[in-house]
């Protein structure tokens, strides 16, 4: 019995449809990550499997029982993006405030909240006040609360955001025994390295629309793909292999290029036109692909549009989530305000 399921799911805002034709199944026990960027209609699809915001059309249920009703809602725990919680709460008197909604009696709740606080790292300042918190321990407390009442189902909506990597990886160990203990988890970030790590099954959302699905081992599935340097760049013969069918990615400034084969493709044609050409081979190697290759694909190619500055906008995010001063000042100073504004426009 499917935990999450839904058909044909369709929602519009005005002229705007968010949701194009939905359809989707996660299992108990798994953990399943959607990918998307912003704006592709991820926050949409979480917020009405929660019964927060009404659909146009199609079915959404969970459990077996439509979306928002009393009987779901009482085995979910949700952890919504950019939380606030009121900062004159310290982290215990949060989760005792929250136990109290969830119907846990006073021994139960001063049982389990310093446990739960210890398991996400806050036992040292579990009676600080919240507004004394960095951005990580807020997230680390919006975690304890989503979890507290040991819910089946779990929807954790960028739940490393602002985290340090040690963090992220306590946190990956949290949801790894929530799903021992038999929970659900729903993932929703950004982060595709984390999605990689922790999740059994990703779907990648682009416009409204699931373009593909399916385990990280089959998204990531060596499809052929080869990294290419030659001699003069500007020689580079793009147009001509683009014709032939590859799909190119351009990597440091031009100097070398991305050649992903389509299925029964061989690179072959490819090098001997750039032999043809004239141009000496500075570089060849055959890529192992990662999820972030993938969703960079898949992207481009529902989406021609997407550009070079995107497309150094997800390698500089890359390196800031990695942790790289480079990469962290690149993206502060240049994307911090076309992430704003990109935020306001996700649905």
């Amino acid at each position: 019995m499917a935990v999450i399921e839904t058909k044909d799911l369709r929602k519009r805002y005005g002229r705007v449809e968010a949701l194009r034709g939905v359809t989707l199944k996660v299992e108990p026990g798994e953990v399943f990550g959607l990918l998307g960027q912003n704006g592709a209609g991820k926050t949409t699809l979480i917020k009405i499997l929660l019964g927060i915001v009404k659909f146009g059309e199609g079915e959404a249920t969970l459990f077996h029982h439509p979306a928002g009703t009393a009987e779901v809602r009482k085995r979910v725990g949700y952890l919504p993006e950019d939380h606030r919680f009121p900062e004159y709460h310290s982290a215990y008197s949060l989760l005792d405030y929250y136990g109290t909604l969830y119907g846990m009696s006073k021994d139960d709740r001063r049982r389990k909240i310093p446990e739960l606080l210890d398991q996400v790292g806050l036992a040292s300042r579990m009676n600080d006040k919240i507004r004394t918190y960095s951005k990580g321990m807020k997230q680390r407390t919006g975690i304890a609360q989503a979890i507290f009442h040991d819910p089946e189902l779990i929807f954790l909506d960028e739940p490393t955001d602002g985290v340090d990597p040690v963090g992220r990886r306590e946190i990956r160990e949290i949801i790894e025994e929530r799903r021992r203990k038999g929970a659900t988890v729903f993932v929703n970030s950004h982060l595709l390295g984390e999605i990689e790590m922790m999740c059994d099954r990703v779907a990648i959302m682009q416009k409204g629309e699931l373009i593909r699905q399916g385990t990280v081992q089959e998204l990531t599935k060596q499809q052929g793909v080869f990294v290419v340097g030659v001699s003069d760049r500007a020689a580079f013969p793009e147009g001509e292999l683009r014709q032939m069918g590859y799909n190119l990615r351009p990597l440091r400034d031009r100097e070398r290029w991305e050649i992903t084969l389509a299925e029964g493709q061989s690179i072959d044609p490819a090098l001997d036109l750039i032999r043809d050409k004239g141009l000496r081979m500075t570089h060849m190697v055959e890529k192992k692909q990662t999820l972030e290759d993938i969703f960079v694909t898949l992207v481009e190619a529902a989406e021609p549009g997407v550009d070079a500055r995107r497309r150094k906008r997800l390698a500089d995010r890359e390196e800031y989530e990695r942790g790289r001063g480079r990469g962290r000042d690149a993206y502060d100073d240049r994307y911090r305000d076309d992430d704003r504004r990109s935020r306001r426009e996700d649905y």
